[in-house]
């Protein structure tokens, strides 16, 4: 095979495993029935008018299976993490004592377990077009080396053989990613 369809392959490869990557951490920001410093550590704060994620501006920490425990480094901005807490898509209601906020995880009924398996299942999808995305980019360089004649037709159909291999694999990674969140998710 030519050192031109490796290259192609490992970029293929590359930007795939990005994709699972990505996933994996949109997955983690997903809530489930326990606490995870996760939940919120991307939680974009308007601080001096700069969004900036909260894992920046404070140490989070799990003092029990259902909260977290949220100290700001500077404490001004105590109320700024409070309101993104509150803007935010997580639902829940932040308690200050003036130092540090505690959250209180209370556990998931039904209707919002599957609600949020649906919403694991469209991030799922998601992470599977853009694999597929990046095959259809490599297999469509791959033939255009063909016809630049700078690989044969013998390497094309080996390396398509190749991407293919590469993206069930990941497509598999995808979906193990989503059964495990699931079953997270589910767990009470």
């Amino acid at each position: 095979m030519s050192d031109d369809l490796k290259d192609l392959i490992k970029d293929a490869e590359h930007r795939m495993q990005g994709a699972v990557h990505v996933l994996g951490q949109d997955l983690a920001t997903i809530r489930t029935g326990r606490a995870s410093p996760a939940l919120v550590e991307r939680l974009q704060v308007d601080y001096y008018d700069t969004p900036t994620p909260l894992i920046q501006l404070a140490t989070i920490s799990v003092p029990e299976p259902r909260s977290l425990m949220i100290k700001p480094f500077d404490p001004s901005s105590l109320k700024l993490i409070e309101k993104a807490i509150q803007a935010s898509d997580l639902g829940l209601n932040p308690n200050t004592d003036g130092k540090v906020i505690h959250l209180n995880l209370p556990p998931l009924n039904e209707e919002r377990r599957r609600d949020l398996v649906k919403h694991v299942h469209t991030r799922l999808e998601e992470a599977r077009v853009a694999i597929r995305n990046i095959r259809r980019d490599a297999h469509n360089d791959m033939r255009e080396y063909e016809k630049e004649k700078l690989i044969s037709e013998d390497d094309l159909k080996r390396g398509e053989d190749q991407l293919q291999k590469l993206t069930d694999r990941f497509v598999e990674d995808v979906n193990k990613h989503g059964q495990a969140k699931e079953k997270e998710i589910m767990e009470v």
